[in-house]
């Protein structure tokens, strides 16, 4: 078969979504490499590699369509799909080009519909747009894949998809995060952020929705010692919490990192002692699986999604409840055996995800459309 990938955040984009493409794309190059794969980028110039095995890069070809490269990604895309024939083209995140020829089918993978569920964090435009280009998607595409049951259930719910239009694939994690890690290199990263032997750590955009304030009440309450590290990308949340570490006098127990390189992530998970992802909703939440995949005790959320990430090896907490969260954290910190317990879990539930399984579930949704 001949699929092609709506590429652009593979090279383009540092978080969940480049995250996500950039790993399905790997996993389907290399565990079904009869295929041909093509991956459409409105440009390469800037943008990162990453492992893609055999595969054509698509770009704007023409003056006018390198000139308008984001009008070439909604619609002019679609003639190269034509000229190539494409059996499959797969959005990767969210959304489908217009003018797709009639005999090419067509999968959009929708990651969560937080801008329905909690329109309050997103601005009126983004609202607007996500909306018309998810909803439009969903209906055009031949199957809908969700990367969770939960993000299954609010498309059913929220924008009236056919349940049986939509197939549940869940998200695996680079192989970056599995590859064992010595001591020197341990040591040269927790010199490189002058960090503490022992630590609490949080991974993911510092934004309102991952409720980072929780674990800053958290420590306040139970008068937890060890300190916390937050890895992310700033914004204006993060003023928020720098008032509540004020008020709280926790200024010498936060560490904020940002602009932290991929390959000091697995380091950064296997130094700390905990990883705490208070969340309150997510698609599928990656650094749960990142964490446990390098044997990092976690506790998260209940509700949303975060139990079909963590299975049986995740320490679940209201969201809302600081008093919850700083009885865990305790709990987790003076149980060595416990702490030990949850690492051998979370191998087990990590395995789950593995590169096959998932080649396995997408292959089996585009078997879905040859018939």
């Amino acid at each position: 078969m001949k699929i092609g990938f709506d590429a652009k955040r593979a090279f383009f984009n540092n978080r969940g979504l480049g995250n996500y493409s950039r790993d399905t794309i790997r996993i389907l190059t290399t565990e079904v490499p009869q295929n041909d794969y093509f991956l459409f980028t409105p440009k390469t110039k800037g943008g990162r590699s990453f492992e893609s095995g055999e595969s054509t890069v698509v770009a704007p070809s023409s003056f006018f369509s390198k000139t308008f490269s984001s009008l070439w990604r909604t619609t002019g895309c679609s003639s190269d799909v034509k000229r190539l024939g494409l059996d499959i083209y797969h959005g990767l995140s969210n959304e489908l080009p217009y003018g797709l020829p009639k005999d090419t089918a067509t999968v959009v993978t929708i990651h969560d519909l937080i801008f329905l569920k909690n329109p309050e964090l997103y601005p009126f435009f983004d609202r607007y747009t996500f909306r018309k280009k998810y909803v439009r998607s969903c209906e055009v595409a031949d199957r809908v894949v969700a990367i969770s049951q939960e993000t299954k259930k609010d498309l059913v719910e929220l924008v009236n998809v056919d349940e049986n239009k939509v197939d549940v694939v869940y998200q695996g994690c680079s192989p970056i995060f599995s590859q064992k890690v010595d001591e020197e290199t341990k040591e040269a990263v927790r010199q490189r952020y002058s960090l503490p032997s022992a630590f609490m750590l949080i991974v993911c955009a510092i934004e309102k929705r991952k409720n980072h304030e929780l674990i800053l009440e958290a420590m306040h309450i139970g008068q937890i010692d060890i300190p916390l590290v937050v890895v992310g990308r700033p914004s204006a949340y993060k003023d928020e919490l720098m008032q509540l570490i004020q008020k709280y006098g926790l200024e010498k127990r936060v560490i904020f990192l940002h602009q932290v390189p991929m390959e000091d992530l697995p380091v950064l998970y296997r130094l700390a002692t905990l990883f705490v992802y208070p969340s309150h909703f997510e698609g599928f939440g990656i650094p749960i699986l990142e964490a446990m995949t390098c044997q990092t005790p976690v506790i998260t959320s209940t509700g949303s999604c975060f139990e079909e990430t963590g299975g049986a090896a995740a320490c679940y907490v209201d969201s809302h409840n600081a008093a919850d969260l700083s009885a865990a954290i305790e709990r987790i910190l003076t149980d060595s055996q416990l702490a030990e317990k949850m690492v051998q879990a979370g191998n087990l539930q990590a395995a789950k995800f593995s590169d096959a399984s998932i080649a396995k579930a997408m292959t089996d949704v585009y078997a879905k459309l040859r018939k």
